[in-house]
């Protein structure tokens, strides 16, 4: 074991310290208006990018951005193999980075582009690119490889299927949570968008999951237990709440549980190494994701009441 991995695994669980908390986002959540919701956060860790007077909007990209800041700082310890791990899991801002710019569609306007640094992976190639067939040819010759479709929505979707197919080799811990998200947005697509995938963006999700849940889950199909048996076994707990085709988004709460649950065993390993550092991005995405969850709630509370700190508790 190098002292690049014995520093970067220190470093790693220091970093995990930066949370928040399950019971600081339900206070959150709690909040009397969004404004004192936002004031508060940026007195935590996630005041790195979030500020008093921010919108609900700045304040959850300043979350976000603050977690991609920290993901920065771990892989500055780390040695090179330890970057690339840290580099794959980050690829969710470079793809929510390219959603931005093909919405934008060279207007200008739309939320701000996360600054990846060292943990790009199209990076430069494909700054600036607005049109989507443009961009994939782009990202052909990147490590995303072709995503597999020439419209804005085919790019989107392909990036994330790509993303889990190459995350199941490098990084085993994350292996079954690459399942579950695949197959997660697989029923999204089906049974909330009420979309078919294109063949070419099927089989693609048939290479993750098998191509059985990938074939029978549609918009016309209603029964979720009967799709979800067709998914790999240790991937059907992300579907154990989803009791209609409506209600994904319990299994989208539950996989981020899931998340936080892995990520804190992945932390207690003995030793210096890869698992250790999977379990920090893993709690500190999770956090993340409940940080915004609460600034949302919060917001909503001033319009609901306390319906929306009741949904929240059943989320997060």
């Amino acid at each position: 074991m190098s002292t690049s991995w014995v520093a970067g695994t220190v470093r790693a669980r220091a970093l995990a310290q930066r949370r928040i908390g399950a019971d600081a986002a339900r206070q959150l959540a709690r909040s009397g208006t969004r404004s004192d919701a936002v004031r508060a956060v940026s007195q935590t860790p996630y005041g790195h990018a979030v500020h008093p007077a921010d919108s609900l909007a700045a304040a959850q990209h300043g979350v976000s951005a603050t977690l991609l800041w920290q993901l920065r700082v771990l892989a500055g310890w780390l040695p090179h193999d330890g970057v690339d791990v840290v580099r794959l899991l980050a690829r969710g801002f470079e793809i929510a980075n390219i959603d931005e710019q093909l919405a934008q569609d060279g207007r200008g306007v739309g939320d701000p582009l996360y600054r990846l640094g060292a943990l790009a992976t199209a990076g430069h190639r494909i700054v600036g690119i607005h049109a989507a067939p443009v961009l994939r040819e782009a990202l052909r010759s990147t490590p995303w490889g072709d995503p597999g479709g020439s419209s804005a929505w085919e790019v989107g979707v392909g990036l994330r299927l790509n993303w889990a197919d190459q995350v199941m080799g490098p990084i085993p811990e994350a292996a079954r949570w690459a399942r579950a998200a695949t197959a997660l947005l697989l029923a999204r697509i089906a049974w909330s968008d009420r979309r078919v995938l294109p063949p070419a963006l099927a089989r693609r999700a048939a290479t993750v999951i098998g191509p059985g849940f990938v074939d029978v889950v549609g918009p016309t199909s209603t029964q979720v237990a009967a799709a979800v048996e067709h998914l790999p076994a240790d991937t059907r707990w992300a579907f154990d709440r989803v009791d209609r085709p409506e209600n994904v988004w319990r299994g989208e709460a539950a996989w981020w549980r899931r998340i936080d649950r892995d990520g804190f065993a992945l932390l207690r390993e003995q030793g210096f190494g890869r698992g250790p550092v999977v379990g920090a991005v893993a709690v500190l995405a999770a956090d993340a994701w409940r940080a915004r969850a609460a600034l949302a709630s919060a917001a909503r509370h001033e319009v609901v009441g306390d319906s929306a700190v009741e949904a929240f508790d059943v989320v997060a």
